[in-house]
Order: C-alpha cells, then sequence, then structure tokens
C-alpha cells in the first residue's frame, strides 16, 4: 500500500514540477540535451557502452559537489580493481555537463532516470550493476526497491541529513522506516547524520561514520592551475595584485563583492575580482549588476584561451563557463565561497582549501554542518556574520598577508589530516559486490 502510494503520488508531483522544470530547460539551456535518458532512453552508442562485459557499479550523484565525491571514490576502487567500470548518474544539467567532460570511457555518465517502477526497473536491467552507490542524501524508492529485487545490493556513501531534510522526511517516516532497511549498507559523515538516520528507520548494524569523503579530494590538476594562471596574466595582472575570487556564488552576493572591490581598490589598484556564478545562465543578471557599478568586465564564454588580450585592464573576470572553478580558486590570494551569505546550504570549502587558500563564507554552511564545525575548531576559515561583516573581513584580509596565509596554512593541514573516508566507503561497496 505505502510504495502504491507512492507511485501514485510521484507523477501527480511531476506534473505539477514540470512547467517549472520546462522554463529551467530553456532558461538553462543544458537540460534539453540527453534528455530521453530521463525516460531511460538511450541512443545507440549509449546503449553499446552499457552493454559492454562485465557489470558496472552504479553511482548516484545529485550534481556538482557530489560529482566530486563520486570521481575520488571511483579512483580508489578502481586502484584495487583496474578493470571495474562505472556508470554515473546525475540530476543537474550543470553536473551532467561536467560529468560528459570528466567521465572517459569504459564509464557512462547519464542524466538520471524518473523514478517511475516501469522506467527504474527498465533502466536497471539496462545497466546491469554489481551495485548501487548513492552519494550522500540521495534516497529515491524505487531504485532502492528494484534494485533489491533484482539482487543488487545499494549503500550510501559519504552520507548526510540536515536538519532541514530530516523536517521533512519525519514527516513521511512511514516511507523512510519501510524503505532504509532496504540498504545494504550506510557510510555517514557524522554522529548526527548517523542518529538522524536511526530515528527514520535505518538499520543500526549497517551504519558506520566514516567522516566526510569531500576531505579525499586530490590536488587541482596543474593544467588547469596553468589555465587560470595563464588567462590572469593575459588580463594584466601583475604579480604582487590580489585576485579575489567569488565562487558558485548565488544571487545577491555578487552584489556584495562587487562593492567590496570599489571600496578595497583604493588600497589595492591592482585587485581583480573573479566571478564564478552558481548557475552560468545568470550571467546577463551579473553583468547587469556590473555594468551599473561602471566597472570594466570581460565574460570568459566570449573569451577563450585563444583569444588576445583585452584592449584594457578588466575589473572583473566573469567566469561563465563549466569547470575552471578549482583552477582559478587556486589561483587565488583570497576566495569567497558562495551560497553561504543570502542562501541557506553552502557550498564546499575543501576544494580551495585543498590549495592551501584563504577562504572566507557567511553564515549559512546548513549543507555542510560536519565540515563547518571541523573548519570553526581548527581556524581555518573566516566566517562572516552577515554583508557588512563580509566587507569587513575582506578588507581586512586583503591588508594582512600573514593572516592569509595562516589561514590558507590552516585549511590546507585540516584537509589532510581529515583525509581517509574514501577508503572505508571503497571497502563497503566492494564488499556489497562481491556479497
Amino acid at each position: 500500500m505505502i510504495w502504491w502510494l507512492y507511485n501514485l503520488v510521484f507523477p501527480f508531483a511531476f506534473l505539477l514540477l514540470l512547467p517549472r522544470f520546462l522554463w529551467r530547460m530553456r532558461r538553462r539551456g543544458g537540460y534539453a540535451r540527453d534528455f530521453a535518458q530521463r525516460w531511460g532512453r538511450y541512443d545507440a552508442a549509449v546503449a553499446a557502452r552499457l552493454a559492454a562485459p562485465g557489470r558496472p557499479i552504479w553511482i548516484q550523484a545529485v550534481s556538482v559537489g557530489e560529482l566530486g565525491v563520486a570521481r575520488s571514490f571511483m579512483e580508489e576502487v578502481r586502484r584495487r580493481d583496474p578493470a571495474v567500470r562505472f556508470v554515473v548518474t546525475t540530476n543537474t544539467s550543470t553536473g551532467h555537463a561536467l560529468a560528459r567532460q570528466q567521465i572517459q570511457a569504459p564509464d557512462v555518465a547519464l542524466y538520471f532516470p524518473l523514478d517511475l517502477p516501469g522506467i527504474m526497473a527498465r533502466v536497471l536491467r539496462r545497466i546491469r550493476p554489481a551495485a548501487v552507490v548513492l552519494v550522500e542524501n540521495e534516497i529515491w524508492p524505487n531504485l532502492i526497491r528494484y534494485a533489491r529485487r533484482q539482487g543488487v545490493p545499494t549503500v550510501v556513501i559519504n552520507g548526510r541529513i540536515s536538519a532541514r531534510s530530516f523536517r521533512g522526511y519525519r514527516k513521511i517516516r512511514f516511507l523512510t522506516r519501510r524503505l532504509l532497511p532496504q540498504i545494504q549498507w550506510f557510510c555517514v559523515q557524522s554522529a548526527a547524520d548517523r542518529d538522524r538516520l536511526l530515528a527514520l528507520g535505518a538499520p543500526a548494524d549497517r551504519m558506520e561514520i566514516a567522516g566526510s569523503a569531500k576531505y579525499d579530494i586530490g590536488p587541482t590538476p596543474p593544467a588547469a592551475v596553468a589555465r587560470a594562471r595563464a588567462a590572469l596574466a593575459k588580463l594584466g595582472v601583475r604579480p604582487g595584485e590580489p585576485v579575489l575570487v567569488g565562487g558558485s556564488t548565488w544571487a545577491g552576493e555578487e552584489t556584495v563583492l562587487l562593492d567590496l572591490v570599489r571600496v578595497a581598490r583604493a588600497a589595492h589598484p591592482g585587485l581583480l575580482l573573479v566571478l564564478v556564478p552558481r548557475h552560468a545562465e545568470r550571467r546577463a543578471a551579473v553583468l547587469e549588476e556590473i555594468g551599473a557599478r561602471g566597472l570594466d568586465v570581460v565574460q570568459r564564454s566570449l573569451w577563450p584561451d585563444e583569444a588576445p588580450p583585452p584592449a584594457r585592464r578588466p575589473d572583473v573576470l566573469l567566469v561563465d563557463t563549466t569547470g575552471e572553478l578549482r583552477g582559478f580558486y587556486a589561483a587565488a590570494d583570497l576566495v569567497f565561497v558562495g551560497k553561504s551569505l543570502t542562501q541557506t546550504g553552502g557550498q564546499n570549502p575543501i576544494e580551495p582549501a585543498r590549495d592551501g587558500r584563504p577562504i572566507v563564507v557567511g553564515p549559512h554552511l546548513e549543507n555542510f554542518a560536519a565540515i563547518e564545525q571541523d573548519f570553526r575548531a581548527a581556524g581555518a576559515f573566516a566566517q562572516a556574520r552577515d554583508a557588512d561583516d563580509l566587507r569587513r573581513t575582506m578588507v581586512r584580509l586583503l591588508d594582512d598577508a600573514a593572516e592569509r596565509e595562516r589561514l590558507g596554512r590552516a585549511a590546507a593541514d585540516l584537509v589532510a589530516r581529515r583525509a581517509g573516508a574514501i577508503r572505508w566507503m571503497a571497502d563497503r561497496v566492494l564488499a556489497a559486490r562481491l556479497a
């Protein structure tokens, strides 16, 4: 009765959300490509790769952040078993575009199919996974149930459940207490995540606290760093001139950073702001904000590597492309990690920390609660209370090279100490695959 109710409600909920979904497809421009994959339909080239010998591991990673964990996990498993194959699914167009760039044969990158009985059962038969790996908090009832019916174990890695998500899941505990026991193993980030999952019905004997896999991130590829540094040099940035990077910014955060630049350039005339919005399709709105302040801008999507230097040195580089954030993080003198000031949830501060960059965040890191506690305890970032405090903090750090150095060193040391969770998770998935 419970599953019948879920499968009755899900299509209606999808239809209600469909207009917004179609609007996002039109606005972002990336959803239309490979859209049939959401219905479990694959072109001949993809179908041939799915039909390759051997049973792959299916990894579901909703978007860019989870994809980073998936890649670290894949590298660790492949280190132990070079013959293993992976099928990686993502939900967002940004995640899908990045997966297509990063996932190479024999692995396959796909959109995650709709969680409907007929579709999910068919996709499982096409992929033929040896195991299903869910990254963080991907709880899809039909995927989990039909995988179990087909004898495929499901493992949650880097599991987390925020306080906000927990409040929502508690309302459907009648579903979660039946669903969660069908998962073979949970590798969670913290004791709080464990306790919330136990309260929702997860079995205590299938749960372990492994820490956050996000700490197992590799260094930024040297080619990405070189590419970012070359772009900055071509813009006219000279040694000693500070580069401030606003990464994965959301609406309202660019405004604060742009106003900051206008103030800080009095003391630092060579300051360059690199803005990397979380959603590149917001470029028009961000360009309008930049223009309203009379600042000169170069738009990265219109200024590729092979383009000549701009006629005049800009105040702002708008990186409205995919896959370049880590290179610019590594080339920064100071980093602001977005979705932490005007939005809730936050973005991952570990990427710039891995390269020893000094980091500033806002008050909202709800999606990274355990990581936030780690960084605060280690003094590995500066956290601002609000927009005014953010401006003051960043101006202070621009004036204090020694403090920037201390923050960057503390951040890199923290990442090095906390690494290792991926090994635990690989152990559990490989054991489940062979069981």
